[in-house]
């Protein structure tokens, strides 16, 4: 049975450059896979490269079950395919990017579940959204107030800090997932 790896943070916290980081270094040459999630947003709106539902074709999912984990957040619906658990199945690392309230259902869904929490300050958090550019400075402010007070449960997770260079936060990162390929 493969390892499941659950990425979260706070928006701007740069989970999915770390991902990215990481999926470029390994390139298919491990047998990790990066599982793509499923979310209500246009596919254009930059940063995450997901997979693109209108909320109707969510709602289908979700009801025929299709989705092994699925969360609501700001307004948006995201899903993890059911496709991890046949790639865990099959001796697969599997990492996603999750949901920091969500983590205590995907827990017991998966109790072997490895949490890593990517975490930056709030001042590299509120430059990163304005650069991303789709929320105003109100919605940024109300993300990061958000962020201040969702507990993320510190003690289950392996924390990153990434307010520093990509590579190494993203070494870090990558250092945590080899981890698990050495008890393959």
């Amino acid at each position: 049975m493969g390892t499941l790896f659950y990425i979260a943070g706070a928006s701007g916290a740069g989970k999915d450059t770390l991902i990215n980081y990481c999926r470029n270094q390994i390139d298919g040459m491990l047998p990790v896979i990066f599982a793509h999630r499923y979310i209500t947003r246009p596919a254009n709106a930059g940063g995450e490269n997901h997979v693109s539902l209108s909320e109707e074709e969510f709602k289908l999912r979700l009801k025929n079950r299709l989705f092994a984990m699925h969360w609501v957040s700001h307004g948006l619906y995201y899903g993890i395919g059911i496709e991890i658990n046949l790639w865990l199945k099959n001796d697969f690392n599997v990492v996603i990017n999750g949901s920091r309230e969500y983590l205590p259902i995907a827990m017991e869904k998966y109790p072997a579940i490895k949490p890593i929490l990517i975490e930056a300050t709030a001042e590299t958090l509120r430059e990163r959204l304005l650069r991303r550019g789709r929320e105003d400075s109100e919605s940024i402010n109300e993300r990061i107030n958000r962020s201040k007070m969702i507990d993320t449960h510190s003690e289950l997770f392996t924390s990153i800090h990434n307010d520093g260079l990509l590579e190494d936060a993203g070494n870090e990162l990558l250092a945590t997932l080899l981890q698990a390929e050495s008890i393959l």
